[in-house]
C-alpha cells in the first residue's frame, strides 16, 4: 500500500506540473496571427513599365471596402478618378501622361475588419513617336449625302486593325456603313447608299495613345459632330448637254452646259459618281499643257481631284448647250453657273454617265466609285 500511494502521489506531481507550465505564458485567441483577408489588385500591376496611356487605370479589392485610393503623378498630383458605389473598385477619369512614373496609395478595410494599405508604382509608355491625326468633316458643318468620314494621319499606319477599332461612327438615322484605307495615311468610312437627308452624325476617333506600329502612337483624339443637309444631286449625262440638279428625286434645275470633248479619252468629263470638294467664288484654271494658264473662272465648284469643276465659261457660251468642247469641265453661263454655286454643298454626289471614259478610282475623293462590296474589303477588320 505504501509504494502504491507514493506512486500516486508522483503521478500528481507530475500533472500539477504540467499545468504550472501553461500558466506562465499567455494563451493567444484562435486564430491571432491570421492575415487581413482583404486583397487589392491593381491594373496596371506595381512595378509595370510601358503602361498604356489612354486605358483607365483600375484598383479592385477582393473580401473588402475601399476606403481611400490615390494615384499621384510625378509632381505629385493627383489623378483625378471616382470610387465605385459599391467601394470594391476605382478607375482613373482622364489620361495618363507619356513616359511618367504613377504611384499608387489606398486603404482598404477587409471583411475581417482589419485594414489592409495600397502601395505601388509603375510607368507609363515612352512611345518612340506621337502622331497627328485630323478628322472631316468637322465640327458644326452642314455637308451633302455623299460625304465620306475621312481621318488622315500624319505618318504612316502599320498597325491598322488597331487603329481602326479606335473609330466609332454613330448617327440619329442609325447608319451602318464601313471604314476602308484608302493609303497607309488615310482612311475613310462611308455608308452603302448615299447618307439620308437631315442625319446628325457623332464620330469618335479615340486615339491617344493608341499604337500605330513600330514604337508610334497617336498624339490626340479627335472627335466631330456634323449634320448631313438636304439631298441633292447633279447629274451629267454627257451627250444631253445638260446639268440637272435633283432634290430627293424630283429635278429642280436643268441648266444648259458643255462638258468635255465626246472623242477625246483626255478631255472627256468621265464617267463616275464624284463629291463636291470645294467652291471658289472665283478660281484660275491653269494647263499648260494645252495653252493656257491664269485663266479666272467664276462659280467654281470641284468635283474631281483629276482636275473637274461645274463653272462660269461665258467665253464658251456659243457651245453650252449644244456642243461639248471643254477640256473636261462643265461649263456654265454665268447666271446658271451662280445658281448652281449657291444651292451646293460640300458633300453632294455628281453623277456622271454615257461618257467614252471612265475614271479609275485613284483620285481623291473616289469613295463612291468604288463597289461596296469592294469597299468593306478595304477595311482592316
Amino acid at each position: 500500500m505504501h509504494r502504491r500511494f507514493v506512486a500516486l502521489l508522483a503521478a500528481l506531481a507530475l500533472l500539477t506540473g504540467c499545468g504550472a507550465s501553461v500558466e506562465q505564458g499567455t494563451p493567444k485567441p484562435l486564430g491571432g496571427d491570421a492575415p487581413p483577408v482583404a486583397k487589392f489588385t491593381t491594373e496596371p500591376a506595381d512595378g509595370a513599365t510601358g503602361a498604356p496611356v489612354g486605358t483607365p487605370v483600375r484598383v479592385t479589392v477582393a473580401e473588402g471596402t475601399i476606403d481611400q485610393v490615390a494615384l499621384t503623378n510625378p509632381e505629385g498630383a493627383a489623378v483625378a478618378g471616382a470610387l465605385a458605389e459599391d467601394k470594391r473598385s476605382w478607375s482613373s477619369t482622364e489620361p495618363l501622361g507619356f513616359g511618367k512614373e504613377y504611384t499608387y496609395a489606398g486603404r482598404a478595410t477587409g471583411t475581417d475588419g482589419k485594414p489592409v494599405d495600397l502601395t505601388g508604382s509603375f510607368t507609363t509608355l515612352d512611345p518612340a513617336a506621337q502622331v497627328r491625326a485630323t478628322l472631316f468633316p468637322g465640327d458644326d458643318q452642314t455637308v451633302g449625302v455623299a460625304i465620306p468620314i475621312m481621318v488622315k494621319f500624319e505618318a504612316d499606319v502599320t498597325d491598322r486593325a488597331t487603329v481602326e477599332k479606335a473609330l466609332t461612327v454613330t448617327s440619329s438615322a442609325d447608319v451602318q456603313g464601313s471604314w476602308a484605307w484608302l493609303s497607309a495615311r488615310e482612311v475613310h468610312y462611308r455608308p452603302e447608299k448615299y447618307w439620308p437627308a437631315n442625319t446628325r452624325v457623332h464620330v469618335e476617333a479615340k486615339l491617344y495613345g493608341v499604337p500605330y506600329g513600330g514604337g508610334a502612337v497617336g498624339r490626340a483624339d479627335v472627335t466631330s459632330d456634323f449634320t448631313i443637309g438636304r439631298n441633292q444631286v447633279v447629274k451629267i449625262d454627257n451627250p444631253s448637254h445638260q446639268l440637272v440638279v435633283q432634290r430627293d428625286g424630283q429635278t429642280v434645275a436643268s441648266y444648259p452646259a458643255s462638258f468635255g470633248r465626246d472623242a477625246d479619252p483626255e478631255l472627256t468629263t468621265p464617267n463616275g459618281t464624284f463629291v463636291v470638294m470645294e467652291k471658289f467664288s472665283e478660281f484660275s484654271f491653269d494647263n499648260p499643257r494645252y495653252g493656257y494658264t491664269n485663266v479666272l473662272k467664276k462659280w467654281a465648284v470641284r468635283f474631281s481631284n483629276h482636275g473637274e469643276f461645274i463653272h462660269e465659261n461665258n467665253d464658251n457660251a456659243a457651245n453650252i448647250g449644244k456642243n461639248n468642247t471643254s477640256h473636261g469641265c462643265a461649263n456654265l453661263l454665268e447666271a446658271d453657273a451662280k445658281a448652281y454655286y449657291d444651292s451646293a454643298l460640300v458633300g453632294d454626289p455628281v453623277e456622271v454617265t454615257n461618257s467614252i471614259t471612265t475614271l479609275p478610282a485613284q483620285y481623291d475623293w473616289y469613295d463612291w466609285q468604288v463597289p461596296w462590296a469592294q469597299w468593306q474589303e478595304m477595311s482592316a477588320l
